[in-house]
């Protein structure tokens, strides 16, 4: 097999993430939220900005009903469009023809189901779809969210000046959020300005867009997780590498959306729906339901995974779970479509001895593949990914230690794995 092959951090990403590494404690968020990754429904990926309060009530029966929120899908968030285009004395309120309750009266229903309540702004003078932003306002805006019972804020960066740093427009919003007293998730989304650079606030959000939006398509996946590969490190609880939302239901095959859970989940993405859950077919509802990838993706040990290996399209990815044991993803990124390839992780990839016994478990079929020793080795076909667990028979305690960006094997005499290289 070939040489290890992670992707470096860009360099304009690392220059923020760093510079964003060093702000004072005083600057943080401090909202003790997203301890794991947010997990949740989004409409825009299904429906853009035709959405209206009969779909967002008829979506919060549908993640009771379907067993999605028992899994943790728990935030549910109006996205862009929700308000009317002016402001009313200075304050956003909800479209009267799409939302005539009032943001507050959905957020009750929300909440009156167990769930909670997300809400989309701007960090400029509107949002993407030119409806008030919140720049300038982030007191006021703050204040009313908080007043609706609003426990999540997608904060989007269209229609600002190029000029003003994106780093303070997202702190005078953290700021406000912060002022309100009301934990509010904050998820930023930092497009249209420098690459990453609002993804790199780590005192500032609870989660960062590290790519330009996905799309329902296969090249866009993929072009959303190498844009976040070798970012690992800078993820943990509380703040969140975020590759943009879940195209499952909405389109690709079954074995892409396969893919794109399976790595989601694994690099410790926020998982929030995009598709109709009225309208979704019992496959993609599977692929989100797949218990033992979610448990992956809300492991307490809140370690980011990355990618280990890669050999042409042929990847490793990998993550470490608590108790010493190893998430790893086979992933076949094939295209065009050839025959099915033959993928082997190695136990020294995943800081273990290679004698010890392992026993490897397939977490879409929930069922044990047996005990392997040194290394485990898949036949993965196309586009697909073969997704396990795997556990040590003997787990010492450096194996928590471990982590995807090391480049040796762990041990008793290198325990430097402790440390980033």
């Amino acid at each position: 097999m070939g040489q290890a092959g992670v992707r470096p951090v860009p360099l304009l990403a690392l220059k923020f993430l760093i510079a964003a590494a060093c702000l004072g404690s005083s600057a943080a968020l401090n909202n003790g939220l997203a301890l794991t990754p947010q997990m949740g429904y989004a409409p825009w990926n299904a429906f853009g900005v035709n959405v209206n309060e009969t779909l967002i009530k008829e979506t919060a029966d549908r993640l009771i009903s379907t067993g999605l929120a028992e899994l943790g899908y728990t935030y549910l968030a109006v996205d862009d469009a929700w308000a009317e285009k002016e402001r009313v004395d200075g304050r956003m309120v909800g479209n009267k023809q799409t939302f005539p309750s009032g943001m507050k009266a959905l957020g009750d229903y929300i909440h009156d189901k167990g769930l909670l309540f997300g809400i989309y702004s701007d960090a400029g003078t509107h949002t993407c779809d030119g409806y008030p932003g919140s720049i300038g306002f982030e007191k006021e805006d703050a204040e009313d969210f908080a007043s609706w019972g609003v426990d999540y804020l997608k904060y989007d960066n269209c229609y600002c000046n190029p000029e003003d740093p994106v780093e303070g427009r997202y702190a005078a919003m953290r700021d406000a959020l912060n002022a309100t007293g009301r934990p509010i998730l904050y998820a930023m989304v930092s497009r249209g300005m420098r690459p990453l650079s609002g993804a790199a606030l780590l005192q500032v959000g609870n989660s960062w867009r590290t790519t330009a939006d996905i799309a329902p398509n296969w090249d866009a996946m993929l072009r959303c997780l190498d844009n976040t590969v070798g970012l690992s490190r800078f993820a943990g609880p509380g703040h969140w590498n975020d590759p943009d939302m879940l195209e499952v239901g909405v389109g690709m095959s079954l074995p892409e959306q396969r893919s794109h859970f399976a790595l989601w989940a694994l690099l410790k993405a926020p998982l929030i729906i995009g598709a109709d859950l009225r309208r979704i077919d019992d496959e993609a509802l599977g692929i989100l339901k797949a218990r033992e990838l979610v448990a992956v993706n809300q492991d307490g040990l809140g370690v980011a995974g990355d990618l280990l290996w890669k050999e042409g399209p042929l990847e490793v990815y990998g993550a470490p779970i608590s108790g010493g044991a190893r998430a790893v993803i086979l992933f076949n990124r094939h295209t065009p479509f050839p025959l099915a390839s033959k993928i082997t992780v190695n136990w020294h990839q995943l800081g273990y001895p290679a004698e010890f016994k392992a026993t490897v478990r397939d977490l879409y079929a929930e069922k044990d593949l047996g005990v392997y020793q040194e290394h485990f080795t898949a036949t993965v076909d196309p586009h697909d990914v073969c997704a396990v667990l795997i556990t040590p028979h003997i787990a010492l305690p450096y194996f928590d230690k471990w982590r995807p960006w090391h480049r040796s094997t762990a041990s008793t005499e290198n325990a430097a794995n402790i440390e980033i290289a």
